[in-house]
């Protein structure tokens, strides 16, 4: 490694590899720092992306992808089976291997990677970032930077280092759990999501299939639920319903920020991207192509901004102007539909699988849900539309 570059991004994450691929395709030299030892891993997400947005980005790879999704399936309360069939279809990924590739493509852009890099705080100049104090095969080197973009996740350190806000209220932290389990009964192309207070109080449960016997199968508990029971015996106890022959492959817990977007995500030297930034979507916690959209803005207002000379507070604001005109401001409707349907009681859901069973499956699109949902906030609805339609 060199002792400067234009621009250093810590992570290796979508976000962060497609933040410096960007940059990079300016001309701007960019180093990718990842901590772990290898890009990819540890694998903390569910997985699934819509094939549409993934698109947007990339030319997919078939072997990125474990499972094609055709179809829904909703399971109330009360046992009422909701299925749905849109046009659209989706991935479950391998998100290693994804991860792994999307890097490689920064390199051949001209990105420096390096992993087991660990980054353990920020170098400043006259009140901007400048470069990052590394922990590098049992070397401590100082490499500074005209631009820091930090994409390193929910426990985002780079942000509080450069005196962001960056705390989350546990109310507003989902709390989830995942296992990948194996020798089950599954529908391959049929994604299932269950509903109600005795699977998983303030959230939803997913199976998302990576194979003919092979799942994906987590729950998500929202903070704001009080509760002597883990997520992780929530889903104990239904996958030994569910599943009782079931080997576990993998099992992973953490939370997820189920929030707006950070107020301030730039400073001077410095942008955030990704979870670091909270882009998630606060309904179903999935950030997967929101970090990539984050990430090309971040790059190429970073790439700008050093061909430029100026790498202030004031020019990087670009970068949140554009991000809330494309994603932001529905990530934001998005935090208020899932506060209304954090409230929702078991004699609501099924209410709404009694609605939605009067429509034909390819009729019940991700709106028509929503606003099954959202039945007593009319205004609400009309925010839906601009979400979902």
């Amino acid at each position: 490694m060199k002792d400067r570059y234009d621009v250093i991004v810590v992570g290796a994450g979508p976000g962060g590899s497609w933040a410096a691929k960007h940059a990079a395709e300016h001309g701007v030299s960019v180093l990718l720092l990842e901590k772990d030892s290898e890009v990819g891993t540890p694998v903390r997400c569910a997985e699934g992306v819509s094939e549409l947005a993934l698109r947007r980005f990339v030319d997919v790879k078939d072997y990125w992808i474990a499972q094609v999704v055709k179809g829904a399936r909703l399971i109330a309360p009360d046992g009422t089976v909701v299925e749905s069939y849109p046009d659209e279809t989706g991935f479950i990924l391998h998100r290693k291997i994804f991860d792994f590739d999307l890097a490689a493509m920064a390199s051949q852009a001209g990105v420096e990677v390096v992993t087991k890099a660990y980054v353990s705080g920020l170098l400043f100049e006259k009140g901007a970032v400048a470069g990052v104090n590394l922990n590098y095969m049992g070397k401590k080197l100082h490499i500074r930077s005209s631009v820091v973009i930090g994409s390193d996740g929910v426990e985002s350190r780079v942000g509080r280092w450069a005196g962001l806000k960056t705390w989350v209220s546990p109310k507003e932290m989902a709390s989830c759990v995942q296992m990948t389990l194996t020798n089950i009964e599954i529908e391959p192309e049929i994604v299932e999501f269950y509903f109600g207070r005795e699977i998983v109080p303030g959230g939803y449960l997913w199976i998302f299939p990576k194979g003919p016997r092979t799942a994906n199968v987590g729950l998500g508990i929202s903070g704001e639920i009080s509760d002597r029971k883990t997520p992780f015996l929530y889903l104990e106890k239904f996958i030994e319903k569910k599943f009782p022959g079931a080997s576990r492959l993998r099992t992973m817990a953490g939370g997820v920020p189920v929030v707006p977007t950070l107020k301030q995500i730039v400073s001077n030297g410095l942008m955030l991207v990704g979870d670091a930034a909270r882009q998630a979507n606060p309904v179903t916690g999935g950030g997967i192509t929101s970090a990539m959209t984050a990430g090309s803005i971040a790059g190429r207002v970073a790439g700008e901004a050093v061909l430029a000379g100026d790498t202030s507070v004031e020019r990087f604001s670009a970068y949140p102007r554009e991000w809330h005109r494309i994603s932001g401001k529905k990530n934001e409707i998005s935090y208020k539909i899932k506060k209304v349907v954090n409230r929702l009681s078991d004699k609501d859901f099924n209410r709404i699988a009694k609605i939605l069973m009067k429509l034909p499956p390819e009729k019940r699109t991700m709106f028509r849900i929503f606003k099954a949902a959202l039945l007593k906030h009319p205004k609400l609805i009309l925010e839906a539309a601009k979400v979902f339609v």
